[in-house]
């Protein structure tokens, strides 16, 4: 058992103790308790020191654990509370947990959308409850971006379940590139969500390379309990290392690509890298910068630097400069016309 735990559980014997008026508690009654309530969680003889309970009591009258209990020693040699009515357990939150808690409530509510946030939706409304009556209501100071209205947050739920007891799918499917709709088995290994959109990762069958779905473009979703579902230690840590969003192109290995950012978007990039393999390899005098990152390039890399309009530059490799290049080329034709 921790250290932590250890003293924890003295702390709430020594108040356990002197919650008990009918009783005078010298230093060796409060050390043969607190070894006794130890004995019960371990198993096992915990000796404990009279140094240690006299700095468990110091620590208890301290602001340090918040607790600022009013322990005092009459006759040379017991010890009790001074307020009769003083627990550890009672103490009122202050401003600062309050403003936690209520910033910590806030933001759990948003992930109404998963089964898991209705286990605890009751322990929610009871801390809300708790909160409005030590304060005033105010409006919370966090907001996730989340976007209520996108399609498919309902399947959310369904096909968290599904993964955590290893179901096989059936989804009926669209894709904006698709004129018709689809229907195949799919063995879901995680969900990611990346600007605000929503992803199943997954596989078709053991031959087919990982997937992604787009939950708003899912039209139905079946079980089929009578095809094993795949077996797959996924590790979606290294499986998105080198790329940006959720857009793996097999066999594409990662590359170095080299960017300048304009001196106003440097900061930007500076602060809020692009990719976590992002470095800085030159700083120009007109407070300019030159970046690299290691990724591999897809859909997602391309939106993200287009965004950034004349902001920046890409340098290398040449093939991603000409393809960039003539993305905004036509975007320039299509404003000319």
């Amino acid at each position: 058992m921790s250290q932590n735990k250890n003293a924890l559980i003295r702390y709430k014997t020594i108040d356990k103790c002197l919650q008990n008026k009918y009783r005078q508690w010298t230093l060796e009654d409060l050390i043969e308790a607190c070894s006794e309530a130890l004995f019960e969680y371990e198993g096992r003889e915990n000796p404990i020191s009279k140094r240690t309970i006299q700095m468990d009591i110091q620590l208890m009258r301290s602001e340090k654990l918040g607790y600022n209990a009013p322990i005092v020693v009459y006759d040379k040699k017991y010890y009790k509370y001074e307020d009769d009515e003083f627990s550890i357990t009672d103490i009122p939150l202050t401003e600062t947990d309050m403003n936690v808690l209520t910033e910590t409530v806030s933001m759990l509510k948003q992930f109404k959308d998963f089964s898991l946030f209705n286990d605890v939706s009751d322990i929610l409304q009871r801390l809300e409850d708790k909160i409005y009556a030590e304060k005033s209501h105010t409006k919370p100071v966090i907001y996730l971006d989340k976007n209520d209205n996108l399609k498919g947050l309902h399947y959310l739920d369904e096909i968290y379940q599904a993964i955590i007891k290893k179901v096989t799918l059936v989804i009926t499917y669209k894709s904006f590139k698709s004129i018709e709709e689809s229907k195949f088995h799919f063995h879901p290994f995680i969900l990611k969500e990346f600007n605000n959109r929503w992803f199943l990762i997954g596989k078709r069958k053991d031959s087919a390379p990982v997937s992604n779905l787009a939950l708003d473009r899912i039209i139905s979703i079946d079980y089929d309990f009578n095809l094993p579902y795949l077996e797959e230690d996924f590790d979606a840590e290294s499986f998105y290392k080198n790329i940006i969003g959720v857009t793996v192109n097999s066999g594409l290995q990662p590359r170095r690509i080299e960017l300048w950012v304009n001196p106003e978007n440097a900061p930007y990039v500076l602060t809020k890298p692009l990719h976590q393999s992002q470095r800085l390899i030159q700083e120009n005098e007109d407070k300019s910068v030159i970046v690299h990152l290691f990724i591999s390039p897809n859909y997602e890399m391309e939106r993200l630097l287009l965004g950034f309009g004349d902001g920046i530059e890409i340098l290398r490799p040449e093939n991603l400069r000409n393809r960039m290049k003539k993305i905004l080329q036509k975007a320039l034709n299509r404003y000319d016309e």
